[in-house]
């Protein structure tokens, strides 16, 4: 389970975001510029939805203990170079209500949506 609180108005909007299961659960600060946000939400959803479509893409490639603890949402296209083209199909899966579901097992998360498995750290630090 995703849990997106916005934290801050300033800009950058600052949110803290925990993500649950496997009987663990990580905490993460991540900010996002009001220009980031137009242009990766095109006013198709919330700066919230938006960073939970960001750690859905995440968490299809990367258990949540390898998701940085602090980073801004730009960093994630630095990692994965097809994070904003693929981004609308994960805010659409926000909206619709219909988010990914993880099996998390011997250390690999599992995606139920997609079938992807993640094994290790990707680019964490």
């Amino acid at each position: 389970m995703i849990t997106v609180n916005q934290t801050g108005q300033s800009d950058p909007l600052e949110f803290d975001v925990s993500v649950s299961g496997g009987g663990s659960e990580t905490r993460h600060q991540v900010t996002m510029s009001s220009r980031d946000c137009e242009r990766l939400a095109a006013e198709r959803c919330s700066p919230e939805q938006c960073i939970e479509a960001a750690f859905l893409f995440l968490l299809d490639r990367e258990p949540k203990e390898a998701i940085l603890s602090r980073f801004d949402v730009t960093i994630i296209a630095r990692y994965f170079p097809e994070f904003e083209a693929e981004l609308p199909g994960y805010v659409a899966k926000v909206q619709s209500g219909d988010r990914a579901q993880h099996r998390v097992e011997n250390g690999a998360v599992t995606c139920l949506w997609t079938g992807s498995t993640a094994l290790g750290s990707v680019g964490g630090e």
